[in-house]
Order: C-alpha cells, then sequence, then structure tokens
C-alpha cells in the first residue's frame, strides 16, 4: 500500500470500472462490462471520472495498469448480535433445526450488553477492512433481549459513523404479533431508534392476519419492513406470496425486503410465475444468502449428499425488475460456521452458485448499489463525479482474477485516502468463549 497516494489530490489512471456502477460514463467496455478510465479524486470526494488518455501521466497520477476499481460494498443482511459464538455453542449437526437451539440457548445463557457489544465490534471492523460502507443487521428482539441488543446497536451507530452506516431490523417469529400489545411496544421501540420493522414469516394458519398486522404497524410508525421467508426446501412454504399479497392489499408505500426464499425453487412453475408477478408488483426486494443457505439447506443427518444450493430464484426475479441483492448473513454462529463479512467472498461464491456471469451484465450491483438502493442510501454503492472517493483497488484487472484470489491485498479507499486494514483477531474473544 505504501505506493497507494497520500495527498488529498491525485489521479488513478488506467483504472478499470464498470458500466453498471458509474452511470453516463463514456467509454469502450469489455465483455463484462469495464472499462479503462482515469479517477481524478481531490479533497475525499470524485473530482472527474473519464475514459482512459494514453497521455503521460501528471504529476501526482498513480498507473493502475487496468486494476479493477468498485465501489465499497453494502451488506443489507447480517446478523452482528449473534456473531461469533461458535466457539462457546456450535451447531450441533448442521441443520436449521440445531442452529435454532444453539442460538436460542446462547441467547438465554450469554447475550449481556458487554457481550454482544464486543462481538458486534470485532464484526464491524472485519467489515470495514474487507471493504463494506454500509450494513443492516438483524437483532433478536425476543424479550428481554429487545431491551439488551437495541441500546448496544444504537451506541454502536454512533460509534461507527461515518465508516459504516448501520440500520437494524427487529427479528422474531411471527406468532410474536399475536401479542398485539407487546408487539406495538416493540414496533414503538424500533421506530425510536430509527429502525426497520421484521420477522421471520413462518408458515402458521393466521400468517395472513399476522401480516397484516404488521404492515398496519409499519405504516403508523413510518417503518420500512424486513423479513425472512421461506428458508425450507419445502415447497408448500409460500409466505414471499402471501408478503406481496399483503403488501399489495395494505397499499403500503414504504420499502419491503425479503432474505431466502429458498423454497420457491422448488415449487411448481405456475406457483413460481404467481409469486414472481406478485412480488414484482408490490415492489418487494429480495436478498439471497448463498453461504448461509448452502450449508443448511438439504443438510442430511444420514450423511448422504444434499441435492440442491438452496438459493432462490434471482435470474427470474431480475428479468422481472425485481430489485436483487446478495449478502453476508450469519458469521461463524450456528447458522453458517464460517465467513467474515467480506462481501467480495459473498460475490464469488454467489458467482458459483447462482451463475452470475456469462454475462456478468449488471450483477455487481448486487453487493453495492441495489442493496443501498434497497436500504435508503443515496450516494454509496456507485462511483460518480461528485460523489464519495469510497472505493476498493483490487489487484486482479478482470472478473475471472478478481474472483478466483480472496484478494487479501486489497487498498480500501475512504474519503480519498486508503485506510489502515488490520482485521480484529480471534484471540480478543476467547474470554467470551468460556
Amino acid at each position: 500500500m505504501s505506493w497507494f497516494p497520500t495527498s488529498e489530490s491525485y489521479t488513478l489512471k488506467n483504472a478499470r470500472l464498470h458500466a453498471s456502477l458509474t452511470a453516463g460514463l463514456r467509454a469502450t467496455y469489455d465483455a463484462d462490462g469495464f472499462a479503462l478510465v482515469d479517477v481524478t479524486v481531490f479533497d475525499g470526494k470524485i473530482a472527474r471520472i473519464e475514459a482512459a488518455r494514453p497521455a503521460a501521466a501528471a504529476e501526482g497520477a498513480i498507473d493502475l495498469a487496468g486494476r479493477i476499481v468498485l465501489p465499497c460494498f453494502v451488506d443489507c443482511h447480517t446478523h452482528i448480535d449473534k456473531g461469533h459464538i461458535w466457539g462457546r455453542k456450535p451447531n450441533p449437526d448442521g441443520t436449521f433445526a440445531g442452529a435454532l437451539i444453539a442460538a436460542d440457548a446462547d441467547r438465554s445463557a450469554r447475550w449481556s450488553a458487554e457481550d454482544v457489544a464486543r462481538r458486534m465490534d470485532f464484526s464491524l471492523r472485519a467489515a470495514y477492512a474487507h471493504g463494506t460502507r454500509a450494513l443492516r443487521t438483524h437483532l433478536d428482539s425476543i424479550s428481554p433481549q429487545d431491551e439488551i441488543s437495541w441500546p448496544v446497536f444504537e451506541a454502536m451507530r454512533e460509534k461507527w459513523r461515518g465508516r459504516i452506516e448501520l440500520q437494524a431490523a427487529c427479528l422474531t417469529g411471527i406468532e410474536a404479533v399475536r401479542d398485539k400489545a407487546r408487539f406495538e411496544k416493540l414496533a414503538g421501540r424500533v421506530a425510536k431508534a430509527g429502525g426497520v420493522l421484521g420477522a421471520v414469516a413462518y408458515m402458521v394458519p393466521d400468517l395472513e392476519k399476522l401480516l397484516d398486522q404488521m404492515f398496519t404497524l409499519a405504516n403508523r410508525h413510518g417503518l420500512d419492513l424486513d423479513f425472512h421467508a421461506d428458508e425450507t426446501g419445502d415447497a408448500s412454504s409460500v409466505s414471499l406470496k402471501k408478503i406481496a399479497e399483503a403488501a399489495l392489499w395494505s397499499g403500503f408505500e414504504g420499502k419491503v425486503l425479503v432474505g431466502h426464499c429458498c423454497s420457491l425453487a422448488r415449487q411448481p412453475d405456475l406457483e413460481v410465475l404467481d409469486t414472481l408477478d406478485k412480488v414484482a408488483k408490490a415492489g418487494i426486494g429480495i436478498v439471497s444468502l448463498p453461504l448461509c443457505n448452502l450449508y443448511l439447506q438439504d443438510r442430511r443427518v444420514d450423511g448422504t449428499t444434499p441435492r440442491w444450493r438452496g438459493v432462490t430464484l434471482l435470474h427470474e426475479m431480475k428479468a422481472r425488475d425485481i430489485p436483487v441483492a446478495v449478502a453476508s448473513d450469519n458469521t461463524r454462529d450456528p447458522f453458517y460456521a464460517y465467513g467474515d463479512l467480506d462481501m467480495l467472498e459473498v460475490y464469488r461464491m454467489a458467482t458459483r452458485i447462482l451463475h452470475l456471469d456469462h454475462p456478468v451484465g449488471d450483477w455487481p450491483r448486487a453487493v453495492t448499489a441495489t442493496p443501498a438502493e434497497i436500504m435508503g442510501l443515496k450516494g454509496i454503492g456507485t462511483l460518480t463525479s461528485g460523489g464519495p472517493a469510497d472505493f476498493i483497488v483490487f489487484r486482479g484487472r478482470s472478473w475471472t482474477e478478481v474472483l478466483s484470489r480472496p484478494e487479501a491485498d486489497r487498498i480500501v479507499v475512504r474519503d480519498g485516502r486508503a485506510i489502515e486494514r488490520i482485521l480484529p483477531d480471534y484471540a480478543e474473544l476467547d474470554d467470551l468463549m468460556v
């Protein structure tokens, strides 16, 4: 990193930028959508982006020789309140049921304010070092955990302001909505914190009624909505369709994001088409969590091989102009034993699992511009003249180069300056694992 400029004004020559993330740029693009450009940075902003010129480098210019430059990442579905508990509460068998039991037990026994805060901060330091600019986390909000985790989150949001823009969505099972007084109180708490109203939409008998209550509460408090839905291979699980129908019935004008939607890939074509048409009409965004779903879905305790990938139908959704994203989900907890909130890893694996290539098209938006739009964030997730100089310089000069290696030596630039990329040491959490 010693070669990267330290002044407030410099030009990066022959950087390779993607068409989907640099609107209005007139340049010659390759088959994967990249163009060679010169990027001028001044006082923390991108002063100018223009097609690369063969002229000799001006003073203060650095020749990137075709290295790819992407905007900083946006991770719109995480669980940093759960993160890094694997060392003390692993999943006994790798199943979804095993994850639920282990996480519930650990929360009840161990999630003090100090415990949650230390693990959250650890997670955010990793995300920041990897190049994440904004992140949404779900917060387990079953009483009494809501009274612990929400104040911790609000303090963490202030601590990290300017480095990672943080959002939070409450997380309970949809059945918690039956207790109207309790859920009304939770919605008020979420609104006070500037959060997002969320729940896991299980296929309970009164799902439609409970969804209607959630949309009503969201309207009343001016909240966006964020659901977990159909995180199963059971084709009879159609809560995504129920959410879309509820959105249409209610005339809801806020943003709705739905995560997982795995069972959609197991359903008959007519059911799929009906659901996707309703999701598109309702303007709902979808986030797939390919790492966690690959880990949990179709896990077979008899030792046989899983038969499907566990991801949803992103290509079919995108064809209907449904906003689609991919995100990290869980990290080193019973729902996913691995991960480090590295969105390059997420995108690399998503490309392999979901075939986000041939053509690349505008799929790079799924970890940048699209989740930023879903989260209502302006000026994040794209590279534009006059916008913030928040970007990542990779060593790779093509998609196959970038996505073939971890790019551990990537350069993360914030406000025009390269940050010191220090990943936290796992040993910091050893005392929490006792």
